[in-house]
């Protein structure tokens, strides 16, 4: 079977509510993989919900069907607040990555309880901002910040990494439609140690197949390379 598209490949999935500082209740989902334990998580920012960003949103929901099997992941995903998905509707109201610092925070409560292994925040879109803007209070080896608009992340939120120990991952579109790549080097210019991916023809959204893979195998280099090739077939 090729893998691609909406594939789904073997994983335990559970439905999860994560519960805020706030006290509002928030939809996800937690894949891990189906016969062994995890080697690292990743915990999953969707884009802005505003413009029809949600957990399901393609590059997350194909990170969280493919990588528990191809790369021995657990993927958190869930709904920021006033989010709505076919997992069903988080509480509260969009307040433009203010409050989110507190889903941020639940998220991160789960992956303690839950004892999951070596969390990264991967931000698409908005969710880089959340990542930028608020990951540095939580215990994570790194931030992979997948088409960063840079709209509500500041130049010193940015900077605000420059020197800590865990790592940054910045994948920018050739064509993307906010941020592209000689913009970006000068925006993360700050934090030298920052990786820097410029990724020809790609656009915002990583629509198409070839994207699909291409953003999934620079997660996968980031946080567990042995997993690398990525397979394009499975053997069900």
């Amino acid at each position: 079977m090729e893998i691609r598209g909406p594939v789904l490949l073997p994983a335990r999935r559970e439905d999860v509510e994560l519960r805020t500082l706030d006290e509002l209740t928030l939809v996800g989902e937690l894949a891990l993989p189906a016969e062994r334990e995890p080697v690292a998580t990743l915990v999953t920012l969707h884009p802005l919900p505003t413009a029809g960003g949600f957990m399901d949103s393609h590059i997350l929901r194909k990170a969280a069907a493919r990588l528990p099997a191809l790369a021995d992941l657990a993927v958190v995903r869930f709904n920021t607040r006033g989010t709505t998905s076919p997992r069903g509707t988080s509480e509260g109201a969009f307040d433009g990555g203010r409050s989110e610092e507190f889903d941020v925070a639940a998220a991160m409560d789960l992956v303690r309880d839950r004892e999951l292994p070596r969390p990264w925040l991967v931000g698409w879109s908005f969710g880089t901002e959340l990542a930028l803007k608020f990951g540095r209070d939580h215990d994570i080896e790194g931030v992979i910040l997948l088409s960063p608009p840079l709209h509500r992340a500041t130049d010193a939120d940015v900077a605000a990494w420059a020197g800590d120990r865990r790592r940054m991952v910045v994948v920018v579109p050739e064509l993307d439609d906010y941020l592209r790549p000689p913009e970006a080097r000068e925006r993360f210019a700050s934090v030298p140690d920052a990786t820097l991916v410029a990724v020809d023809g790609g656009k915002h959204l990583w629509v198409g197949e070839s994207q699909t893979r291409r953003v999934l195998t620079e997660i996968v280099a980031a946080v567990n390379p042995d997993a690398l090739p990525l397979p394009t077939e499975w053997d069900d």
